[in-house]
């Protein structure tokens, strides 16, 4: 398993070894322990596994949650393509506004792994993208939000000419109006959250 520190603190690239033969192909598409060694010694804890099935050309994101808790993930592609997106959100970062891509699909089975208050979307390139994920929280209506996936000031360079996006994502707001809304995390603050999820003791909703 290959890590890749990405251009925004706290998210990764992962790229795990496959093992194939006649019969066909075995892999570990997340370790604990691994993700820890390069993380800082964060532990994810994991409190709700989502799936997710795609059209091609359905555009869903920019999705993050309120710090505390927020809502770390970790993405891998199990079916088809998608281009996957990370973005810093945390208002005070060094690389505020600034989003990366990842391929990820079956064949290299790369996976992404994005901490507290970085959003996430991604683009499906392929009929019957499937995605699934790893949260460290569960779903909280009242805590989630999204940054509108086309919005200029974020720029993202999406891959298809007409992305289809839902409802709820066409009607986000941009960046700078999230921000004046006061609904961005703060960079501070969430490095003091997933400080207390390294080592043995990990915070919870409720801490």
């Amino acid at each position: 398993m290959k890590t890749r520190e990405l251009g925004i603190e706290g998210a990764l690239e992962i790229t795990p070894e496959q093992h194939g033969d006649s019969r066909g192909t075995f892999l570990e598409w997340f370790r604990g322990d691994r993700l820890a060694g390069q993380a800082g010694g964060r532990e994810l804890r994991v409190a709700q596994a989502n799936m997710s099935v795609s059209a091609r050309g359905v555009t869903r994101g920019i999705h993050f949650a309120d710090v505390p808790p927020g809502q770390a993930k970790y993405v891998t592609c199990v079916r088809g393509t998608v281009f996957d997106v990370v973005v810093d959100l945390r208002v005070g970062s060094s690389t505020y506004g600034r989003w990366e891509s990842v391929i990820l699909d079956d064949v290299d089975r790369r996976a992404v792994f994005l901490a507290e208050g970085l959003g996430h979307g991604f683009c499906a390139l392929t009929d019957d993208a499937c995605v699934a994920y790893l949260c460290s929280e569960t779903y909280a209506p009242d805590r989630e939000h999204s940054v509108h996936p086309l919005d200029p000031d974020l720029g993202i360079a999406w891959p298809v000419a007409d992305p289809l996006l839902s409802a709820r994502d066409a009607a986000a707001p941009g960046l700078a109006r999230a921000r004046a809304e006061g609904l961005l995390p703060d960079y501070e603050a969430c490095l003091r959250w997933t400080s207390g999820a390294t080592g043995p003791r990990q915070r919870t909703a409720s801490a």
